[in-house]
């Protein structure tokens, strides 16, 4: 309990943008306060330097008039600048108007501290009677005199103060104003992530069309709007591949299944006139059928699974073609090795494309099939030729879809269900290949295409 409750938490649990906007926020925040905090720096800065240059200049002035013999007393500086000239002994000598003329602004420890720069420094004008701090600037004259110039700092400091208090009470108002835009404006980016999440909730199951609305504008959002799209397309599509595909068995199971039950039924309606060893085979041969079609499809489920060989292990291509056409006799199945070829895979799984493929080749074959191995680069190459009715180009990429079937196949009785080219496919694709059917003159080709093993 202690954890959900824990800062990060509260903060993971927040909406998107309730997130974006205190984010936001708090860099504008800090963003102000560093900006604040430059500004007065910096103008109090020139403001010194401002005041510090006007009071040297008073300073240089009164220096020229001390060393030419022209100094009067009163000092002549009518711009409010406080003077005090202190002979050789350290005793005021002439002042402005209103000037101390007893105690000198700057003490003799601190004359020698500041002499040496003529650097403005502050000073308090309680004591003087003057209302604020003072800036101070110290210059030395001939006859060991000394110039002591003073300005006011009392109108500067209060500007300094009204434009601090500025910053703090305007400072929160902006930050205020730009976060409420900075909402809104969250708000409305993540508008069409609103819609798409409504056009989400909105879809169901049944419906024809899913599809998620596309903003306009070419963003981010609208890349991913495509992309979901995408992918309802290709749901939609393996949604409709898995209803066909479910169809596909239910009819396929239907007919030997009913061919059983007719069997059945017939021999147990007449068991005396039956000739059951013949209804055992017909029986037996559509369990086979059955048996052969849930091996086909339990194999392509697992190969929808792992989309990868069960196992990797090296395979001899021309050895595997060799153990496969021993099962179909010298006569009618050719072998030839034009150059030996290893892959990595499942020897079991290539050896069942091997039998489908043969297979289709001795169902249809007029006289002789033959098996080529050979090498092209980094690929072995299996063809599958024989010499029968082929298939039309137009229906040599449909023949590799689950439960297809030519008329000519479903003519016979030895037909397939429809599973044997799909496995192929299936198969060969895992092992990272390809395969294709083509033109023999006469007759049908499947070419195989493997990569070599790196060992």
């Amino acid at each position: 309990m202690e954890a959900d409750r824990s800062p990060l938490n509260w903060w993971r649990r927040k909406s998107l943008r309730f997130r974006l906007t205190a984010t936001a926020s708090a860099v504008l925040a800090l963003a102000l306060a560093v900006a604040a905090w430059l500004l007065v720096g910096v103008l109090g800065q020139a403001l010194i330097a401002s005041t510090d240059k006007v009071a040297y200049q008073r300073a240089r002035e009164v220096v020229a008039l001390a060393d030419d013999g022209r100094l009067s007393d009163p000092v002549p500086v009518s711009d409010g600048t406080i003077v005090q000239v202190l002979d050789s002994r350290g005793r005021i000598s002439h002042v402005t108007l209103g000037a101390d003329r007893l105690v000198p602004l700057v003490g003799a420890r601190a004359r020698e501290s500041v002499l040496p720069d003529g650097q403005g420094r502050f000073v308090d004008g309680g004591p003087y009677g003057i209302p604020g701090p003072l800036r101070v600037v110290v210059l030395r004259a001939d006859r060991g005199r000394t110039v002591i110039v003073a300005r006011s700092f009392k109108d500067v400091g209060d500007s300094l103060t009204t434009t601090v208090h500025m910053l703090v009470i305007g400072t929160p108002v902006l930050l205020l104003l730009l976060g409420a835009a900075s909402w809104l404006i969250i708000g409305r980016t993540l508008r069409p992530i609103t819609a798409l999440r409504r056009g989400a909730a909105e879809i169901s199951g049944t419906a024809r069309a899913r599809r998620l609305p596309v903003p306009e504008a070419r963003d981010e959002v609208h890349e991913l709007a495509t992309t979901l799209n995408d992918m309802l397309a290709r749901l939609e599509a393996a949604e409709a591949s898995q209803r066909a595909l479910i169809s596909d068995a239910a009819h396929e199971l239907r007919s030997p299944l009913a061919s059983i039950r007719l069997q059945l039924e017939v021999a147990l309606g007449h068991p005396d006139g039956q000739e059951w060893p013949e209804t055992a085979e017909g029986v037996l041969e559509d369990t086979l059928r059955l048996s052969r079609l849930a091996e086909g499809m339990l194999t392509l489920a697992r190969l929808d699974e792992r989309r990868s060989p069960a196992r990797r292990q090296p395979v001899d291509l021309g050895e595997l073609i060799g153990a496969t056409a021993e099962r179909y006799g010298d006569v009618l199945v050719k072998v030839t090795v034009a150059r030996p070829a290893v892959v990595d895979g499942d020897a079991m799984d290539l050896g069942r494309v091997l039998v489908n493929l043969l297979d289709n080749a001795v169902r249809h074959a007029g006289s002789q099939v033959g098996v080529e191995l050979s090498t092209e680069g980094a690929e072995a190459v299996i063809t599958v030729t024989d010499d029968g009715p082929g298939i039309p180009e137009a229906d040599r990429e449909r023949v590799f879809n689950r439960f297809t079937r030519l008329d000519s196949s479903r003519s016979r009785d030895d037909g397939g269900a429809g599973l044997g080219l799909a496995i192929v496919r299936e198969t060969v694709r895992a092992h990272g290949g390809s395969v294709h059917l083509e033109d023999a003159s006469p007759g049908l080709r499947a070419v195989v295409r493997l990569p070599l093993s790196a060992t």
